[in-house]
């Protein structure tokens, strides 16, 4: 039997990960959050928590812990055909791209430029042929259609042009229940979308600790309707948060904590996940750095608070604050993508972002995906494989006079070594300049093409596009 080591890597010792959680328990019972949503105040006030100074709601241990006992520690999301599902939890880690970009790196142009309604297509499309992602998102905010269907529109185009399971979110009042009703369509039932769903809702906390009307609604009603929702509690070091890590790592922690008590009271064993998008604050700047080694050390440490509350993860790691795909994107994502996996977060999000989480770029996701594989292969470890580690396949080697041909190559190589796409360059050089093969990122522009000219998977039935074109308010099909 092989023998294994999962490589890991730890920022906070148990100690100081129970520390964290005494502290937020205190922040939410003698500081308390600030809740706008009528509903989640109701809620909150009936299970025992009390009001506080500026209209605050005080929450007490008890009902944290009682909520953390109620939410599951596994999150299944399936793919449009109910089918592949996806196991958010325990030592599993998977990849999505970032999302919600207003603008896109355009190639061709040479620019970056608003994203549109083509873009969203682009994305699910070119997210379904990349391996590394196991769920698609909602990448780009399309400005080409009104603000207020913008949400429903770029679900919509997900559900019609991707196969994957989606992240999403809503940044309109009205756009949830369409966008359920959109997931019900594609499910075929409510039952059936609560029993395998096929989204999953961000949810963020406005930092520090309050929730708006908005967001607070999306999080009880995915709570009422079964619908995985996935906390982002994003504190800014010396900004919206204390400046040191670990401060920050405590005010995410009381964050993300009030946002389960609300969420399970409004429908205990609803799956939600623990995320999160902090940040080092740049005072240089005034900029949200998500390349910082720093935002990528909270994320990883306020990874382990929450795998020892016993719920999944979720991390914004793997993008850069580079303006192109360029060394800088290259170095931030593929730290991030590494450090998140050895880090054990459980859905991370980011390939393909640039500029603080503003911009999407196609070549940068390309990348992004060899990135993703890179650290899948880094977390499968080193195995011993059979018998003795080396000496009788040396001694072979040298009889032959090489080690190529031998049968132990033949059989191991390919398990062994991992081979990343024609994106990335590990030919010969001749000493000589290579400008031929291009760089990386222009390499990635002609992956893009061809994985897009690929014949994709076939859109949903034609009952189901009825549906979807009816909700988002498009003509009816011929």
């Amino acid at each position: 039997m092989s023998q294994y080591v999962r490589p890991t890597v730890r920022f906070l010792t148990e100690e100081t990960i129970r520390d964290v959680e005494a502290e937020a328990k205190r922040i939410l019972e003698e500081i308390g959050v600030f809740v706008e949503h009528e509903r989640a105040r109701e809620l909150l006030l009936h299970s025992g928590a009390r009001e506080g100074p500026g209209n605050r709601l005080l929450i007490g241990p008890d009902l944290v812990d009682r909520a953390l006992a109620t939410a599951p520690s596994e999150v299944l999301v399936y793919d449009r055909e109910g089918e592949n599902p996806i196991r958010i939890g325990g030592d599993n880690f998977h990849f999505d791209p970032g999302s919600a970009a207003i603008r896109v790196y355009d190639w061709e142009q040479d620019r970056v430029r608003p994203s549109t309604t083509d873009d969203c297509v682009l994305f699910a499309k070119l997210t379904d042929r990349l391996d590394a992602m196991a769920l698609q998102s909602t990448c780009v905010v399309p400005d080409d259609v009104p603000l207020e269907t913008a949400d429903r529109t770029r679900l919509y185009l997900a559900l019609k042009n991707g196969r994957k399971g989606v992240i999403t979110g809503t940044f309109a009042g009205d756009s949830f229940e369409v966008m359920r009703r959109m997931l019900v369509a594609a499910r075929g039932s409510e039952d059936a979308l609560r029993q395998k769903p096929l989204a999953i809702f961000d949810c963020c906390p406005s930092p520090p600790l309050e929730w708006s009307e908005l967001t607070c609604a999306v999080l009880v009603r995915c709570a009422e309707e079964g619908i995985p929702a996935e906390l982002v509690s994003m504190p800014m070091t010396g900004a919206t948060a204390p400046v040191t890590l670990l401060g920050a790592v405590a005010q995410h922690t009381a964050e993300d904590l009030s946002g389960v008590v609300i969420h399970q009271l409004a429908g205990p064993g609803s799956p939600i996940i623990y995320g999160g998008s902090p940040s080092a604050f740049d005072m240089r700047h005034g900029t949200t750095p998500m390349g910082a080694v720093e935002t990528m050390m909270i994320d990883s440490a306020y990874a382990q608070v929450g795998r020892h509350l016993g719920l999944p993860t979720h991390a914004y790691m793997g993008l850069s604050d580079s303006k192109t795909p360029d060394w800088q994107a290259g170095f931030e994502s593929g730290c991030g993508a590494l450090l998140a996996a050895l880090s054990g977060v459980n859905m991370i999000s980011g390939p393909g972002m640039l500029d603080f989480e503003s911009c999407q770029s196609p070549e940068k996701l390309v990348l992004d995906n060899e990135a993703c594989r890179s650290a899948i292969r880094a977390v499968q470890g080193i195995e011993r494989r059979e018998g003795p580690l080396a000496l009788p396949i040396i001694r072979e080697g040298i009889a032959a006079e090489q080690f190529l041909a031998l049968d132990h190559t033949r059989k191991w190589f390919r398990k062994e070594i991992h081979f990343p796409g024609p994106e990335i360059d590990r030919a010969a050089g001749d000493g000589s300049a290579t400008r031929s093969r291009g760089s990386a990122a222009e390499r990635a522009h002609a992956e893009v093409q061809r994985l897009l000219a690929e014949e994709g998977a076939p859109p949903p039935g034609e009952d189901v596009l009825r549906e979807l074109d009816m909700l988002i308010e498009l003509p009816p099909r011929s």
